[in-house]
C-alpha cells in the first residue's frame, strides 16, 4: 500500500487502556487506531474507523515481541505469581545441571549406518 495519510511514530500515538489501542488524531474528527497485537505481527496501518483514510505507524518491531497479545493480558496477570515459582526451581535444576556436567577430552567415535 502506498497511499498513507501520513507516517506517524509510535511515540507521538496515545495508548487508550480502554479500547487497549493506540490511536492518533484523524482530520475528519474520529481517531487511527492500530493494537499491540498488530503491532506485534509485524502490521504497520492504523486505520480510521469513520473514513478511509490510513497512517502508517513507525516503530521497531522487536519492542512488541514478547509483548503479549490483548487476549493473553488478563489471563497472563492471574499467573504471573506462579510462573515466577515455576522460574526460580527451573534455575535451581541448571544449576544442579551443571555441577554434574563432565567434559571428555575423547574424540567422537564415527559410526557406519547402512542405508
Amino acid at each position: 500500500m502506498g497511499a498513507y495519510y501520513d507516517e506517524v511514530e509510535i511515540e507521538d500515538m496515545a495508548w487508550d487502556e480502554e479500547k487497549r489501542v493506540y490511536h492518533y488524531p484523524c482530520p475528519c474528527g474520529d481517531r487511527f487506531e492500530i493494537s499491540k497485537k498488530q503491532l506485534k505481527n509485524y502490521e504497520d496501518i492504523a486505520t480510521c474507523p469513520s473514513c478511509s483514510l490510513v497512517i502508517r505507524v513507525i516503530y521497531d518491531p522487536l519492542d512488541f515481541e514478547d509483548e503479549p497479545s490483548d487476549d493473553e493480558d488478563e489471563s497472563a496477570s492471574a499467573g504471573e505469581e506462579e510462573e515466577e515459582d515455576e522460574d526460580d526451581s527451573g534455575d535451581e535444576e541448571f544449576q544442579d545441571a551443571m555441577e554434574h556436567l563432565t567434559l571428555a577430552d575423547e574424540q567422537p567415535k564415527a559410526i557406519a549406518v547402512a542405508a
